[in-house]
């Protein structure tokens, strides 16, 4: 019996052995250290662009990515920055900023790590947080006290963010202020000749951080003045809204201001529905200035919130881990102003 040879069976990716920084450098025909230099986005040595070009496709070529623990050991410090997933329900122009921030780090050749923290709270998320050795951590809400940025201090985060409505000691602060959204909201509806105020507080939890600064805003607006202001609990249902707008003419108000664009469109809706005239009966306003407010009729006035460029905030970090010794910084960040329409 003639006995055929065996072809040698191909190694599976997984058998394969992983690429290195010595192989990108033979395919190349470059240094190790030119491979670093190049991969590492190293500055201080100048590459030529070719050359550049030559260690990207090699690198491409053998599937060959460099080795994050390696890179941090080398630096003295992790190039990750970790993002807290918000505790609160985020809306599209917040989505917007964070997409913003995470390019522009990119961009300085740090990692961005969006970390779930369900059921975390407080010094227990941040122990969570600090187990992962992050450069920098950017914490938004309110839900980080000083021991908490104690703790990811110790374990090697240079720079400590919050972005909410107040300082936490120890921490970098980018002050989002709401109260600005809703007292812009009651100097517009006061100036169109309303008096009767209501304002929409949502009950979708989390949503407190915002709204009780939005509603401030608006007393704040009133005072001194013979309007008055009235507290709205609203789901964000269509049930909740058609019950509120069934008694709409018992509570005799000629203005909202409905939180936000999706909750002043889900109560504009309802209010028509039961016959109320927008604006004529009760002028609306909303928040965010989300582009369907624009497609509604009549088309809804708004409070345009202007949130910091996500650009600048990445410029903070990296300074901050750069030269991480400064005392902790404070800047205002939020800016308001009124895009009126049609519904005031």
């Amino acid at each position: 019996m003639v006995q055929i040879p065996k072809q040698p069976v191909p190694p599976t990716p997984a058998q394969r052995p992983v690429p290195t920084s010595a192989d990108v450098a033979r395919l190349a025909g470059v240094s190790r250290a030119t491979v670093s230099y190049v991969l590492n986005n190293t500055s201080a040595v100048r590459i030529s662009e070719p050359t550049r070009r030559r260690v990207h496709e090699a690198a491409k070529e053998l599937g060959y990515v460099p080795h994050a623990a390696a890179r941090s050991l080398r630096a003295g410090h992790s190039r990750m920055v970790l993002m807290p997933t918000p505790s609160v329900p985020v809306g599209p122009l917040y989505s917007q900023f964070l997409n913003e921030l995470q390019w522009a780090l990119g961009r300085l050749d740090y990692t961005v790590v969006q970390y779930g923290s369900v059921g975390l709270h407080g010094d227990e998320a941040a122990r969570a947080w600090a187990e992962l050795r992050p450069v920098a951590v950017l914490v938004p809400g309110s839900d980080l006290g000083p021991q908490g940025v104690a703790v990811l201090k110790r374990s090697g985060a240079r720079a400590v963010v919050t972005l909410g409505p107040e300082r936490v000691e120890g921490a970098h602060a980018l002050l989002m202020d709401h109260d600005k959204v809703g007292h812009s909201a009651g100097v517009h509806l006061l100036a169109r000749g309303r008096r009767r105020i209501g304002v929409v507080v949502p009950e979708e939890p989390g949503l407190e951080i915002f709204s009780k600064s939005r509603l401030d805003g608006v007393h704040r607006s009133l005072a001194g003045t013979d309007a008055t202001a009235t507290a709205l609990s609203l789901a964000y249902e269509e049930g909740a809204a058609a019950r509120l707008a069934a008694r709409w003419r018992s509570l005799g108000l000629d203005a909202v201001f409905a939180y936000n664009d999706e909750y002043a469109m889900l109560l504009m809706r309802a209010l028509q529905e039961e016959g109320v005239g927008i604006p004529d009966e009760t002028a609306v306003i909303g928040a965010d200035d989300l582009m369907l407010g624009r497609l509604l009729r009549p088309r809804l006035s708004t409070v345009h919130i202007e949130l910091p460029s996500g650009r600048d905030l990445a410029e903070l970090v990296d300074r901050v881990v750069r030269e991480p010794g400064g005392a902790p910084e404070s800047h205002e960040v939020l800016g308001a102003r009124v895009v009126h329409r049609d519904s005031t």
